[in-house]
């Protein structure tokens, strides 16, 4: 899993860069399309997303620098459909010190996954989840 995430970071940040995040989330999910993940849980979702989260954490520590919190989202969103989970990545802004910003985490059944220190909480998400590419919501 810590192979996977490193290889798919840089990878994701240079389709954000060109390609921009609609067509980026397009990509990954035809990509968990084509692997049908349709395979068997030995453990629980609950082990899964621990162990998926710190394997992303890692990467983005020790692989290639970089890694915006869009990028470290998208991410660890694939690699937890690659294995049955649902997870939904959110977007929120905030405008601070004059300044408008941006976050982006993931969550799943209602808890921000890769925020350790609650930073989205400073944030207001949009209304909307995106669990798949927005062509695909009806």
């Amino acid at each position: 899993m810590f192979r996977r995430a490193a290889v798919l970071l840089p990878l994701v940040g240079a389709s954000l860069r060109l390609r921009g995040y609609k067509r980026t989330q397009e990509w990954l999910h035809a990509r968990w399309v084509r692997r049908n993940p349709a395979l068997p849980q030995t453990t629980s979702s609950k082990d899964i997303v621990e162990k998926t989260c710190r394997m992303v954490r890692a990467a983005v520590r020790y692989g290639l620098p970089g890694g915006s919190c869009l990028e470290t989202s998208l991410t660890l969103w694939y690699l937890l459909r690659l294995q049955g989970i649902s997870a939904s990545v959110r977007i929120g802004v905030r405008k601070h010190t004059g300044r408008f910003e941006a976050h982006a985490w993931v969550e799943y059944e209602g808890a921000a996954l890769n925020q350790p220190e609650e930073v989205h909480r400073h944030f207001v998400p949009f209304d909307g989840e995106f669990r798949v590419p927005p062509k695909e919501q009806s």
